[in-house]
């Protein structure tokens, strides 16, 4: 568990990898993003994607998923409470295997809340030929040592 104090401006944290099946992508649409590119090979040859596509919603999924199973673990949890930037630069295909690489760009506690503070993060979802797929710029509230030493 990483505390406020553990985190510094330019530290990286690399997850694990994870393959992207196209039946996944399917069940992840009919549940969450039903549009036929991300649903259907025959109606995603004729789309913008010229072929099956993750939504970005199962792209952020995945990326949540690798960044709790890495060595990226804030004390309280990953909680966000604010993304300055979240872009899809390309789509996920099938087969694709996606790890993510967080770059810490900013720590400080909070003026309002003692014991806790922010981290500012900027974690990249990449293909297996180094492609991004997801960018995610964060803001991540950090539980700090000291109100950790004060619940005892």
């Amino acid at each position: 568990m990483l505390y406020l104090e553990d985190f510094v401006a330019g530290q990286k944290h690399v997850s694990g990898k994870v393959r992207v099946d196209p039946d996944a992508i399917k069940a992840f649409a009919a549940q969450f993003d039903p549009q036929p590119f991300h649903l259907d090979e025959d109606a995603a040859r004729g789309s913008f994607f010229g072929g099956l596509a993750a939504s970005g919603w199962h792209t952020a999924s995945l990326t949540m998923r690798l960044l709790v199973e890495s060595d990226f673990r804030p004390a309280g949890g990953i909680i966000g409470t604010r993304a300055d930037e979240l872009k899809w630069p390309r789509p996920v295909r099938p087969g694709d295997e996606l790890h993510v690489e967080s770059e810490v760009l900013e720590v400080r506690p909070s003026s309002s809340r003692p014991g806790q503070g922010f981290v500012k993060s900027r974690s990249t979802t990449l293909n297996q030929n180094g492609e991004p797929v997801q960018v995610l710029v964060m803001n991540l509230m950090v539980q700090s040592r000291s109100a950790k030493a004060e619940r005892g």
